[in-house]
């Protein structure tokens, strides 16, 4: 294993700045944003895609400074019904997947997407109760109209290009949101799904982390790791329960925030995790997402390094578990 970053915490930063930045912290390795979500402020893909020069100068600011690419990450909504978000999460996680093998990198990031309700939605419907039954229309119209036939599609671009890891990251907000959802997607297009999973989401969901771990690492299905954490506000909790639609902002007002690793859950559950994933064959990249809005993202970022390094596993025993 080994530690790493995700980009738009440098956002603010030149590629080198953001380089030495993480060489500085004694980080390996850094996840590339390429849109929408993340930006792409480390990576202009279409100048990559159309200088081989500029490719490899690029290519050389990584390995001169022996910082590993641990993944290309274009997360933006591919299914939804406005064609003004839509195609510009489509064209970034295309650029991204033609870009990835070119730079040696064998995984990419996405979410899933969302749907609207019907042909002419105009915002995203994110069902997620049984009942009353429209929402049970709701997504069968979503998977079989939608959902499956995208995805069909974009694992077969993918293949063409050398990539067979799409890490799909399980947000609430996206049609993949937890292992069961991962799984539905999983089965109807294929292996070349899996998940980069970041606990946090799953955390405020109430799901066993362990059990989603030993789920996922069952099927070989972890390609990419985020590390972040959730605390709860307990009396909010107790009041309101997990669902949650306050800005992120009002923290006090909140049922739960995301946290940097070791505020929400100490050193002994982070090395649990851990060791759950090492078990499970996990040898990859554990991916800094800082979204903590209770310290600055130098602090944030520091701290997450230095609990970090006293949590991960690097050299094995040699032993095969059972």
């Amino acid at each position: 294993m080994n530690i790493g970053v995700f980009s738009p915490l440098f956002n603010h930063c030149s590629l080198g700045q953001m380089l030495d930045a993480i060489t500085n912290a004694g980080l390996d390795a850094v996840e590339i944003g390429c849109g929408y979500f993340p930006g792409n402020a480390h990576c202009d893909y279409e100048t990559l895609l159309s200088s081989d020069a500029a490719l490899a100068a690029y290519k050389d600011e990584f390995a001169r400074r022996n910082i590993a690419i641990s993944a290309l990450s274009a997360h933006g909504n591919p299914l939804h019904p406005d064609p003004a978000i839509a195609g510009p999460s489509q064209e970034r996680w295309r650029a991204a997947v033609e870009l990835a093998p070119k730079l040696g990198v064998d995984v990419v990031n996405a979410f899933s997407g969302c749907p609207g309700d019907q042909e002419n939605a105009r915002y995203s419907n994110w069902a997620t109760t049984s009942w009353p039954p429209d929402f049970q229309h709701i997504l069968a119209w979503q998977w079989q109209e939608k959902v499956i036939p995208y995805w069909k599609r974009e694992v077969a671009v993918a293949a063409e290009k050398g990539i067979h890891k799409i890490a799909i990251e399980m947000h609430p907000g996206m049609v993949v949101y937890n292992n069961a959802t991962l799984f539905k997607l999983r089965e109807a297009v294929g292996t070349a799904i899996g998940v980069n999973f970041d606990p946090s989401h799953l955390f405020w969901q109430q799901a066993d982390i362990m059990e989603a771990i030993r789920h996922l690492c069952g099927e070989n299905a972890i390609y990419h790791f985020h590390a972040k954490d959730t605390a709860f506000n307990e009396d909010n909790l107790r009041k309101n329960g997990v669902l949650e639609t306050l800005p992120s902002e009002k923290i006090s007002d909140r049922a739960w925030n995301f946290r940097s690793v070791g505020y929400g859950h100490d050193a002994i559950y982070w090395k649990r995790i851990i060791s759950e994933l090492w078990r499970g064959g996990y040898r990859g990249t554990i991916s800094i997402e800082h979204e903590d809005l209770f310290m600055s993202m130098e602090e944030g970022l520091a701290k997450a390094v230095a609990f970090l390094k006293e949590c991960i596993i690097r050299s094995d025993a040699g032993i095969v578990f059972e």
